[in-house]
């Protein structure tokens, strides 16, 4: 039963910040009565939205649920007087909500009103589920997946500047999967100069959930007649950026853009005040996109928490352009490290996931 709400949690990943995905089953005798999840946008949360697809009563009943139920009021009710409330016997958490609004709160609600409570089955993935959440709770940031995709040798561009298509269309494709997981995808102004992208989700079926589309942009240079700005009333578009002439900014602010000014480090914005400021925020799940100069600022921050990478059939050479740009390593001991977590095949290319060595 918990692995089922785990699965209903993991539908709900990049559409429900600032809240967390969670997921909520609810059983009597063997018999599920609900099942519900974090609904778009937050609310309702996974318990009440189950207490809601009830089939009757749910007295007696065992509630399997993803993260500590909440025991503060917000534009809601709290979820553990909800299940009190539903008259369930027994609630099983995979774990205990760190955020200090909650953090063993809901948890104790439920043991007053005589609600027996076992925490922690489940837990390794349920804190994997939400770990952009936990990074914003503990850590003021959210957590950064930086996604490459790449020849063999790690290159992404020829010289002069040629990189469709490196890898193929399957790829393509789950890298969108990917960008409808998170709540914002970020990249560089100079892949936007590049490119022209949409950044967007255009898998069928998942198009609503394109995420919020991040630009750094140290002077605010984003070009007013980008795809970019002359969608962002249509999927939002927020330009991070330390210095901005006021009538860009006018403009721009005009288009349905959103201004975002952090400090400086070495004339471009500081990455490590960037993520402060998108925490603070909100955001739990930053998909990092590009270029390779991004990548390198985010890794030499130690901002990067998760990796993905798509690795074509195909050698570049010396001379085409890197994934990643300097880090301007004094050793081997100061090298970025990651521990790999899963490998696989999508269409003729190899997909690597890598998560942060502790």
């Amino acid at each position: 039963m918990m692995r089922a709400a785990l699965a209903l949690a993991r539908r709900s990943l990049g559409r429900t910040w600032p809240n967390p995905a969670v997921g909520c089953v609810i059983v009597r005798d063997g018999r599920v009565l609900a099942r519900g999840r974090t609904q778009d946008g937050g609310r309702p949360h996974g318990e009440a939205d189950a207490i809601a697809n009830a089939s009757g009563s749910l007295k007696g009943a065992t509630a399997y649920v993803t993260l500590e139920p909440c025991s503060h009021a917000g534009r809601a009710g709290p979820c553990a007087d909800a299940l009190i409330g539903a008259g369930v016997a027994k609630v099983v958490s995979a774990m205990q909500d760190p955020d200090p609004k909650v953090n063993g709160g809901g948890h104790a609600r439920l043991k007053a009103s005589g609600i027996a409570v076992e925490i922690g089955e489940g837990a390794a993935e349920a804190a994997e589920i939400n770990a952009g959440f936990l990074m914003r709770v503990r850590h003021g940031r959210p957590l950064f997946h930086l996604k490459i995709a790449s020849s063999l040798d790690g290159h992404t561009a020829t010289a002069n500047g040629q990189s469709k298509w490196i890898t193929g269309a399957a790829a393509r494709a789950d890298g969108h999967r990917l960008r409808a997981s998170h709540d914002a995808i970020l990249v560089g102004v100079t892949t936007v100069a590049a490119d022209d992208p949409d950044l967007t989700c255009r898998l069928p079926g998942l198009e609503r959930y394109s995420p919020v589309r991040i630009v750094l942009d140290s002077t605010g240079s984003l070009p007013l007649e980008s795809r970019l700005v002359k969608t962002a009333r249509e999927v939002p578009l927020w330009l991070v950026c330390t210095d901005i002439d006021a009538q860009r900014e006018y403009f721009l602010r005009e288009a349905g853009v959103e201004i975002v000014k952090v400090t400086a480090k070495d004339g471009r914005v500081d990455v490590a005040a960037a993520a402060r400021e998108l925490g603070r925020r909100g955001l739990t799940r930053v998909l990092v996109e590009g270029g390779a100069t991004v990548a390198s600022a985010f890794l030499k921050a130690d901002l990067v928490d998760r990796l993905t990478v798509y690795r074509a059939g195909l050698l570049m050479g010396g001379d085409s352009r890197s994934a990643v740009a300097a880090l301007g390593l004094a050793g081997l001991d100061f090298a970025p490290r990651f521990n790999l977590v899963s490998t696989g095949v999508v269409g003729g290319d190899t997909l690597e996931t890598w998560r942060k060595a502790s």
